[in-house]
C-alpha cells in the first residue's frame, strides 16, 4: 500500500494535461491504477454519470472571458441553485447552525423565490443536552463565562440528516456546521450533499483566509510542532 502520496507537492501537475502519465513516481495515477479504474466504472452508472455531467457543466459555466481575461461568473450560492435546477431536483433540505440563523433565513427566502420547495434543520433541534452525549460543566462554552450549571443544547447533526432523510429531499446543503458535527451529517444524509458555508468563527466563515495568511498573521500554523506534540506516524 502506498501511503507517501501527496499531490499538493507535485511541481507539474501531468494530470491536468494529455501527459498525465508524466508524473513522479510516487503519482496517484500511476500507484493506484485500479483504484482509478475502479472510480471510473463508477461514473457509467446512469445516476453517477449524470451527477458527474452536470458537475462538470456547473464548473464551466461558471467562467467567462473578458478582455481583463478568463474570470469566474457566479457566487457559490448561485452556483447551488443552477446545480440544483440542473439536476432537476425540487426539494431541498438544509442543515445550518443556530449560529448561522440570519444567513440560513436570507438563503431560505432565496430558495423560495427561486421555486425550490425547503426543509430547514437547526443543529439544536431536539433540544438535547449535551449531558446526552458525555459533556462535563467544565466543558461548556458557559464554563467560559463562569456561569456553571447552565443548560446547553447539544449539536444534533444525525437528526438534522433522519429529518431531511424522512422529509425525502433531493438535495442537501450544509449551512455553517460545525466541524466534526458536518462529518456526522454527511454521514447520516441519504440524499446528496453540499457545502454553502464552512464554519470559521474567526475569520468570518472564510477559512481559506487562513492560509492566505500563513507567511504573514497565520506563520503560527506552519510553524513545526515540538516532537512530543506531533501525532505519531502511520508506521509508528
Amino acid at each position: 500500500m502506498n501511503t507517501n502520496i501527496n499531490c499538493s507537492k507535485c511541481k507539474k501537475t501531468v494530470c491536468y494535461s494529455k501527459y498525465y502519465m508524466n508524473g513522479p513516481e510516487n503519482c496517484p495515477t500511476k500507484t493506484e491504477a485500479e483504484v482509478i479504474e475502479r472510480a471510473v466504472n463508477e461514473y457509467e452508472k446512469p445516476e453517477q454519470k449524470e451527477f458527474a455531467r452536470q458537475a462538470s457543466i456547473q464548473e464551466f459555466e461558471n467562467y467567462m472571458n473578458m478582455p481583463e481575461g478568463l474570470m469566474s461568473r457566479n457566487p457559490r450560492v448561485e452556483e447551488v441553485i443552477q446545480f440544483a435546477k440542473k439536476m432537476g431536483y425540487r426539494k431541498l433540505g438544509v442543515a445550518f447552525c443556530v449560529g448561522l440563523k440570519n444567513e440560513a433565513d436570507i438563503f431560505a427566502e432565496i430558495l423560495e423565490n427561486r421555486g425550490f420547495d425547503v426543509v430547514f434543520v437547526c443543529c439544536k433541534v431536539g433540544g438535547i443536552p449535551k449531558e446526552r452525549i458525555g459533556i462535563k460543566d467544565e466543558q461548556k462554552i458557559a464554563h467560559t463565562f463562569n456561569m456553571p450549571d447552565l443548560w446547553e443544547t447539544m449539536c444534533n447533526p444525525i437528526a438534522q440528516a433522519e429529518i431531511l432523510n424522512k422529509s425525502e429531499v433531493d438535495f442537501n446543503v450544509a449551512v455553517g456546521l460545525c466541524v466534526g458535527h458536518d462529518s456526522l451529517f454527511f454521514k447520516y444524509a441519504r440524499a446528496p450533499v453540499t457545502v454553502l458555508i464552512a464554519k470559521d468563527r474567526v475569520l468570518g466563515h472564510n477559512p481559506a483566509a487562513a492560509l492566505y495568511q500563513s507567511n504573514a498573521y497565520y506563520r503560527r500554523l506552519i510553524r513545526k510542532e515540538p516532537f512530543e506534540n506531533r501525532l505519531p506516524s502511520a508506521s509508528d
